[in-house]
């Protein structure tokens, strides 16, 4: 595998573990060299020196019983003789000590032997025979002067102990030199060790520079560039294959924030356009709603006049001739009547209708209460013709214009008064349902009901289910109720629940201060 498609952590890996395993084997050299240190370390300082000291021990006891030897040959006293058994003892410990120091060196243990045989020479050829004939024969100068045989002998175990002294001399320098000498080695190692560890940090830095840092600061400027309004500049890095997905990724993100940014400019230019035409439109908006206020004075001032006019001297006409007339003539009369006043009507209906939320008195607390009282009172007459019931109880206080709130129940009432069911007086139940920012008034009737499919069509303007003549009226009456409930910020429906009548529904929002204290509450 080529190493340069390696991930950085692959290669910070595969570093670590070279150095790892460059530190493992110096340390085991390491172990090693100072375990031979150690042990050579301890050879001279518990061995060979020790042993080396013994070897003039050893002299010491061999002068020792051949001067204790010579004091009996010349007194005969057997008292004279212990430095010579005390000798004997000594030098028999001192060799054993000696063997075990130098244990394991064979031209050593050699030496060490012939020590002992030398000395047991000299006692066996020259020592005890002297004694012998000292204790037979009693003391003779002449027996204790020393002989050619004697220094002969005594020399040789000297000279073999001074042989001793001398190997181990150069056994302890030479394996002193290897002490030296593993602790040099282990200087080094510890030096190599400590100049693995500063290459592995140089090389760790120098790839953390070329790897991380330089294509991190490469990236950082061309995203930079980006964020500078460069949107088109494509992002590229070079470094390891995280930091390459991570350039990878930084464009496409990129890219999608162009593309977005292109439908935003697109939109924002459709939405500036839109907006030009909305100004137009609310231009020829305002220029039309002059035109609607200029037709409502005319309407209710140049047209009103000519209607009472036309509709007064049709009356005039029907109360003088009628009954002069025929039959035919007096039914035309009453149409043109009848024709006027309805004009009359529906020209009021419409100027009721164009005047909502444009001519205020702005918004007030207003008691439901007394609202629907007044409008109850308007019904006096119908309720008592038809025995009509309006029950209504604990209605809430809301925010709006009270002659609209009027209106609205004026023309719900109204409604149910006059599309009551033959020979089944009226009952209308008004009722009101608190919710967590609106309430929900309903209108319910007895009356003869609604058909589903046409719950949406009846508050369309000039929308009528029944012919004039069977229940009179403009058709207007519930737009009109419609455009108050939606001008106060509420909506209108009606529920298909009720199995007779009609139940109508609307909503009017919680005053600002009510759900204060429900908050706080």
């Amino acid at each position: 595998m080529n190493p340069s498609t390696w991930s950085l952590w692959r290669r910070i890996t595969a570093l670590c573990a070279v150095v790892a395993g460059l530190l493992v084997v110096i340390a085991v050299g390491a172990t090693v060299t100072a375990a031979a240190n150690r042990s050579e370390t301890e050879q001279v300082m518990d061995r060979l020196t020790p042993a080396l000291v013994n070897t003039e021990r050893l002299y010491s006891q061999l002068l020792r019983q051949q001067s204790s030897v010579r004091t009996y040959l010349l007194t005969g006293k057997d008292s004279d003789l212990d430095n010579y058994r005390d000798g004997q003892g000594q030098e028999a410990a001192i060799i054993a000590e000696t063997r075990r120091m130098v244990a394991g060196e064979p031209k050593l243990l050699s030496a060490v032997d012939g020590i002992a045989a030398a000395t047991a020479r000299y006692r066996r050829e020259i020592a005890e025979p002297l004694i012998s004939q000292t204790r037979a024969n009693g003391v003779n100068p002449d027996t204790a002067a020393p002989t050619d045989q004697s220094r002969a002998v005594y020399n040789d175990a000297a000279g073999q102990i001074n042989a001793l002294s001398q190997l181990l001399s150069v056994r302890r320098d030479e394996v002193t030199r290897q002490v030296r000498t593993s602790g040099n080695l282990l200087v080094l190692l510890l030096i190599f060790a400590a100049v693995v560890v500063v290459v592995a940090g140089i090389v760790l830095a120098f790839l953390l520079r070329r790897l991380v840092t330089r294509p991190v600061t490469d990236l950082a400027g061309e995203v930079r560039r980006v964020a500078g309004g460069d949107y088109e500049y494509e992002i590229r890095s070079t470094g390891p294959p995280e930091l390459t997905a991570l350039a990878d990724d930084v464009d496409t993100m990129r890219r999608r924030i162009n593309a977005d940014l292109t439908d935003v400019q697109d939109s924002r230019r459709l939405v500036e356009e839109a907006n030009r035409m909305l100004e137009q439109q609310a231009a020829e908006l305002t220029r039309s709603n002059r035109d609607l206020e200029q037709f409502a004075y005319v309407a209710s001032h140049d047209l009103q006049e000519p209607l009472r006019k036309v509709a007064s001297f049709c009356q005039l006409l029907q109360r003088r001739y009628s009954g002069q007339l025929d039959e035919r003539a007096d039914q035309y009369i009453a149409f043109a009547v009848d024709g006027a006043q309805r004009m009359q009507r529906l020209i009021n209906d419409l100027l009721a209708f164009s005047r909502i939320g444009r001519l205020t008195n702005g918004f007030t607390d207003v008691d439901l209460n007394k609202v629907v009282q007044d409008a109850a009172a308007q019904f006096d007459a119908q309720r008592e013709a038809t025995n009509a019931e309006i029950v209504f109880t604990d209605l809430p206080v809301v925010r709006g214009e009270e002659p609209l709130l009027g209106a609205l129940f004026s023309n719900l009432i109204g409604n149910a008064i006059k599309f009551r069911r033959p020979d089944v007086p009226p009952r209308i139940v008004i009722q009101a349902t608190p919710g967590e920012d609106e309430f929900e008034i309903s209108v319910e009737d007895n009356g003869i009901g609604i058909e589903p499919e046409f719950a949406d069509k009846v508050f369309v303007i000039f929308q009528r289910l029944h012919a004039k003549e069977t229940y009179p009226g403009t058709g207007i009456g519930l737009a009109i109720a419609k455009k108050i409930v939606e001008y106060h910020g509420g909506r209108i429906w009606i529920d298909p629940s009720p199995r007779e009548g009609t139940l109508f529904r609307f909503t009017l929002p919680v005053p600002v201060p009510a759900l204060a204290e429900e908050s706080a509450s």
